[in-house]
């Protein structure tokens, strides 16, 4: 069976006129979307020893007996992170994680792949950014692209999520090849790069490690460095579990894969998974119509002419100002009480 199932839209109503309504919505929402949070990734995990090391707060990454999750630590000596042993040219790199709760204003949780280590002027770096809020209000996320060193001409764009990121694991997957990038949450694609000519070096295509950190960024992380981290709520700490990695380990100075790398990419970019199909892209549509509220694309203060990878959408642009938030003062609530359908995956029968 295919391991990732096919994604369709659901329609569901949400009603301003109650609060009962709107979190009883809330609440069908998370029940559907919580359900599939545990679905099988595309391959089997590895054993955190196996292939991840800790990169810096090593009292602060707690290993589960097993090997089979971490627990990433922020208190008010030490954040913490860990890094894969290898570094791969293109691949999978998949987790379940489950963010901290409550006061979490000037947080950064960080799931990311990068070769900055290697390459200091040059680095490529592909990011999810999960980024801390004060007390009732909610995560916000952010996932940029770098390559060559082009640290000045970030691509980020920033979400809010359908589901409580505290609550229940959730899947949070990078695909990279040398054709494109797709960014998951659960089985929805969120965003998608696709490599053209005039992109030139700004594509990533060095060899990277994988992070995933936890650390202080109360400088900018809420709302531009307003709320700082309150240690008071100490210790932080995100769960990761279900390590995925897929792809083949590379030397960082000769770059070249072995031939049986070659023919492990090949099947990395023939898995369902490697691009959008039609139901993907209306499922990927839906969750930027309703949850994101920056893009970089839009933003025609910040670029005069969008960068060349950008897919400009009329009906999308439409709902943004100049500098690329939601008009609507950058929430969706006013978005969120109108009849709207949520992506959502069902299941596939078996293939025979």
């Amino acid at each position: 069976m295919d391991p990732w199932r096919r994604l369709i839209p659901l329609s569901v109503a949400t009603s301003s006129s109650s609060s009962s309504s709107s979190s009883s919505s809330s609440l069908i929402l998370l029940l559907v979307f919580f359900s599939h949070s545990s679905s099988s990734p595309p391959t089997l995990p590895q054993p955190f020893d196996e292939a991840y090391s800790p990169l810096f707060g090593d009292t602060n990454v707690v290993r589960s007996d097993d090997g089979k999750s971490v627990r990433l630590l922020l208190d008010r000596y030490s954040g913490s992170g860990f890094i894969s042993s290898n570094l791969y040219k293109y691949g999978f790199f998949s987790a379940r994680i489950k963010l901290p709760s409550d006061y979490t204003a000037g947080i950064v949780v960080a799931f990311y792949t990068s070769n900055g280590d290697v390459f200091e002027k040059t680095h490529d770096e592909l990011d999810i950014e999960f980024l801390g809020n004060i007390k009732g209000k909610k995560w916000r996320f952010q996932t940029n692209v770098y390559g060559n060193g082009s640290t000045s001409r970030g691509r980020e764009e920033r979400y809010t999520l359908w589901f409580d990121p505290t609550r229940a694991f959730h899947r949070y997957s990078i695909l990279w090849t040398a054709n494109n990038i797709i960014f998951y949450v659960d089985e929805v694609p969120i965003r998608e790069i696709i490599r053209n000519d005039a992109m030139g070096g700004d594509y990533p295509a060095k060899p990277m490690s994988l992070y995933a950190t936890i650390w202080d960024a109360s400088d900018w992380a809420t709302s531009g460095g307003r709320y700082k981290v309150n240690y008071k709520y100490a210790p932080f700490v995100a769960e990761f579990k279900d390590l995925v990695l897929q792809g083949c380990p590379v030397d960082p100075i000769d770059q070249y894969p072995s031939g049986q790398c070659y023919n492990n990419l090949a099947l990395l970019e023939a898995q369902d998974f490697s691009s959008v199909t039609t139901q993907r892209r209306a499922a990927m549509r839906r969750f930027r119509q309703s949850y994101m509220y920056y893009s970089y694309c839009y933003d025609t203060v910040r670029y005069a002419i969008p960068p060349p990878e950008c897919v400009i959408h009329p009906s999308e642009k439409e709902r943004f100002k100049e500098t690329g938030r939601l008009k609507f003062g950058g929430s969706h609530k006013r978005r969120s009480r109108r009849r709207g359908r949520i992506p959502m995956v069902v299941e596939e029968q078996p293939v025979m």
